[in-house]
């Protein structure tokens, strides 16, 4: 059982999950939601019209704005109007980079994935003495050491 614990099976991202989720809550509560899009990502399909600047677009994705709006666990799309012309979108969600409000900014940015950025850093240490471990009290059962933090 502790092994387990120890070695949890790997989850799926959260990213589509608060998509969807931050999508209904914007459109329930009658707001503009869009969405900002890293171009660079791979499997990013715009119309070629689309100019993105600094590799960065803003789509709205609002049920007057677009059709057939499909937020799945890897991508996002939908057929919007580009010039007048209907043209299909197809975004991956790790190239998804906030959703939020058009009218207030109410919504949650996404940082990019360690995968899209190359390897991950070490984190610094700020201090070059190693830390003692962190002593634990002789248990012989009992409640759980636990803490409220407010």
């Amino acid at each position: 059982m502790t092994e387990s614990r120890n070695n949890p099976p790997p989850m799926t991202p959260s990213q589509p999950y608060l998509l969807r989720a931050l999508n209904e809550w914007l459109v329930d509560n009658g707001m503009t939601p869009q969405i900002l899009v890293d171009t660079r990502c791979p499997g990013v399909e715009i119309p070629a019209t689309v100019k993105a600047e600094d590799h960065r677009l803003v789509l709205n994705i609002s049920p007057g704005a677009v059709r057939d709006l499909l937020i799945e666990n890897d991508y996002l799309s939908f057929v919007a109007r580009f010039s007048g012309v209907s043209r299909g979108v197809l975004i991956p969600v790790a190239a998804v980079r906030a959703i939020y409000a058009r009218e207030n900014g109410q919504g949650m940015m996404f940082p990019e994935t360690p995968d899209e950025t190359g390897p991950v850093p070490a984190p610094e240490r700020h201090s070059t003495t190693p830390r003692p471990p962190a002593e634990k009290p002789n248990r012989t059962g009992g409640k759980p050491d636990l803490k409220v933090i407010k």
